[in-house]
């Protein structure tokens, strides 16, 4: 999501601060992989959600970003469009018979033909642009700050927000979302755990530690090759999670705590 030398600095400060001390109250799930799948590694994976049997993937960096949808058996992208030139793309969320994509720093989000990957309009939003989701009636957006805004899914236009906290404190770097059975989930940037947010109160209400997944010291970046990527298959009750420039996309079974 970021410039090298921007991400070098945010990343210190959210591996100091982006999780609340502690946050012992909050109870830590585990996870179990149940079956891992190809996933490109050339994908600098912004925005993810799964529709139709197929994920839709949204990926960023400068002349690399582009949105696409994917065969998740084999992890062989079937459609392809790139970002016009100059933007960084971010999340995507699905809206009727449209795609609709955010850019990190512009303002300005790209609306696509979901059939086609034609690309047919956009609009502007103060403000940065990380992540998309949706519930049945309203789409939420992430900016990196505890707020995540909500949004009508006809128009895009701001209709409330949620204040996040873990333990009374802010939840910063709030990343990659997926709405999971009335919970929003949420990657938090730089580290290893999905935030289980109750979007009612804003509370963090749960913790995934997904430490061990993946060794991305193997992979070229592990500073901004990190976890990143949320989908859920509601039909079937299966929630995949991926990374920046990972090889592999997982399907895990979250465990409760001991």
């Amino acid at each position: 999501m970021k410039p090298p030398a921007i991400r070098l600095v945010v990343a210190l400060a959210a591996l100091a601060g982006a999780l609340p001390a502690a946050a012992a109250s909050i109870p830590v799930y585990r996870y179990k992989v149940v079956r891992a799948y190809p996933h490109d590694p050339g994908a600098f994976t912004e925005g993810l959600f799964y529709d139709g049997g197929f994920l839709y993937e949204s990926t960023g960096e400068p002349g690399a970003s582009t949105v696409r949808k994917v065969r998740l058996d084999d992890g062989i992208v079937v459609q392809k469009v790139d970002t016009p030139p100059g933007y960084f793309g971010e999340g995507i969320v699905a809206s009727g018979t449209k795609l609709v994509q955010l850019t990190w720093q512009d303002g300005v989000a790209f609306v696509y033909d979901k059939a086609t990957m034609k690309l047919v309009g956009g609009f502007r939003y103060p403000g940065e642009g990380w992540a998309f989701t949706r519930d049945a009636t309203h789409v939420y957006m992430s900016d990196g700050t505890p707020t995540i805004r909500v949004l009508d899914p006809e128009t895009f236009q701001r209709t409330g927000s949620i204040e996040v906290s873990a333990d009374g404190a802010p939840l910063r770097n709030i990343n990659e979302l997926e709405w999971v059975k009335g919970e929003i989930y949420a990657n938090v940037w730089q580290t290893n755990r999905i935030a289980r947010i109750d979007p009612k109160t804003g509370h963090v209400v749960g913790w995934i530690d997904l430490t061990g997944l993946l060794d991305t010291s193997r992979l070229g970046n592990p500073i901004d090759d990190v976890l990143n990527g949320i989908a859920y298959d509601a039909a079937k009750d299966r929630l995949f999670v991926t990374g920046k420039h990972w090889p592999k996309l997982f399907e895990i079974k979250v465990i409760p705590p001991r």
